[in-house]
């Protein structure tokens, strides 16, 4: 789990999840597309539409944004048609990345993805060759100043929840059987807990450990993959040290 937590932990010290509001805004809506279209535009119904319109008032997207997400979705309206599709490969030291896409045209997206790995020194891989190392989970976070750490447990792992971490500076990071994330939700929801988002996530089943210098260098590569317009999401399975973590988040 420390990777991906991890990798959120320096995102937002860096202040970079406020600073790419606009492509979070990008990503839900593409998310909501994809989701109406393959389940209906019914959240009722269509449990993929339902995460994907909580992460939107997650990052408070208006309401009449979703609603238009998820009529170009059904049909309604137009849109782009976009496909889902993965990217895998390695960064320093062996470390292995793991990138989702939502994209209108593969050709241009592999492309893209193929010139980042090169740039930062990583390698682009074949699939498969790093996804046996992720498993698909659940992950509702929580505002660390809305509930105590005893007490959240209790809740989410009567729910069904796995594990709870506090390694995100201001959230509580609760981990799920991705079957399992909307009981979770539901019950802190019940619990007056609020959530702050509930998504399907990749967590590493093991870390590669990087000095500080290898880490500068995956995170160059991951940012760099983050700020693609077609990439949704994007893991890694690193570690640093507690000395390192602290260094990277006051760059």
């Amino acid at each position: 789990m420390s990777g991906h937590s991890k990798w959120s932990t320096i995102k937002r010290k860096k202040g970079k999840l406020d600073a790419q509001r606009g492509k979070i805004f990008t990503r839900v809506i593409k998310e909501i597309m994809v989701a109406a279209r393959e389940g209906g535009g019914d959240p009722t119904g269509n449990a993929r539409l339902r995460t994907a319109v909580a992460s939107a008032k997650a990052v408070n997207m208006p309401a009449a944004n979703i609603e238009r997400a998820i009529k170009k979705g059904t049909g309604e309206l137009p849109g782009a048609q976009y496909e889902e599709s993965a990217y895998e490969g390695y960064g320093p030291n062996g470390v292995a990345i793991y990138v989702e896409v939502l994209t209108d045209n593969k050709n241009r997206t592999t492309s893209e993805v193929r010139h980042i790995f090169a740039k930062y020194g990583g390698n682009l891989g074949a699939n498969g060759c790093v996804a046996w190392l992720f498993d698909p989970k659940g992950v509702v976070t929580v505002p660390k100043d809305a509930v105590s750490e005893d007490r959240l447990f209790e809740v989410v792992l009567e729910a069904g929840a796995e594990d709870v971490s506090g390694d995100v500076d201001d959230s509580f990071e609760i981990i799920t059987p991705l079957s399992e994330m909307e009981t979770v939700a539901r019950a802190l929801g019940e619990a007056s807990i609020p959530v702050s988002s509930a998504e399907a996530a990749r967590i590493p089943q093991t870390m590669v450990m990087l000095e500080e210098e290898d880490a500068v260098k995956l995170m160059r590569l991951l940012e760099a993959l983050e700020d693609l317009d077609d990439v949704q999401k994007v893991y890694s399975n690193f570690d640093v040290s507690k000395e390192t973590m602290d260094h990277l988040r006051e760059e």
